[in-house]
């Protein structure tokens, strides 16, 4: 009887496993993809109006990409997802709302902005990316301690140097979809 009962509760506890993980979402859920999609868009708008020297339209896009965050299915996010949402979303939040409140001071959005796109990274990295993406390098921004940021070119178009260096950075990392 004793085995049985061990047959059992080794029985319940194999469907509760399987129960559990039916219901774990992976990086293809939908409504985390397009949430990504979304952050993804404004992020790239924001790289393109830095780029462009528009501080302006930098923080449209910044505004854009926080009311995009607070569109986050948190309840499709898988553990690990979860996690990492939690400890960058604030962050990154933070960050992009620094960008869209500072349109008339361009340096002070591109500081917000590095820090922005190493949140990004992680949440393309742990998220998925609904499109190909590459990390660029540039060498020369923060006094030559560099920065990276994520572009959905090869081309280099340098967000923390505008038009005075447009090009300069390399293509470190490209991150499929």
């Amino acid at each position: 009887n004793n085995g049985s009962n061990s047959e059992n509760k080794k029985s319940e506890d194999t469907t509760q496993a399987k129960n559990s993980a039916a219901k774990e979402p992976d990086k293809s859920d939908p409504n985390v993809d397009v949430s990504m999609q979304e952050m993804v868009s404004q992020y790239l708008q924001m790289k393109n109006a830095l780029a462009n020297d528009n501080g302006k339209d930098a923080a449209s896009a910044g505004n854009a990409f926080v009311e995009s965050m607070g569109k986050m299915e948190k309840t499709s996010l898988a553990p690990k997802q979860k996690k990492i949402w939690n400890d960058l979303s604030d962050d990154a939040k933070e960050m992009a709302e620094h960008i869209g409140k500072n349109a008339g001071d361009i340096e002070h959005q591109r500081e917000h902005f590095d820090m922005l796109s190493k949140d990004m990274y992680d949440m393309v990295k742990a998220f998925g990316a609904t499109k190909t993406l590459y990390n660029d390098y540039c060498p020369m921004y923060n006094d030559k301690k560099g920065a990276t940021w994520l572009s959905e070119t090869k081309e280099i178009k340098n967000p923390y140097l505008g038009k005075k260096m447009p090009t300069c950075g390399e293509v470190k990392e490209e991150i499929k979809q």
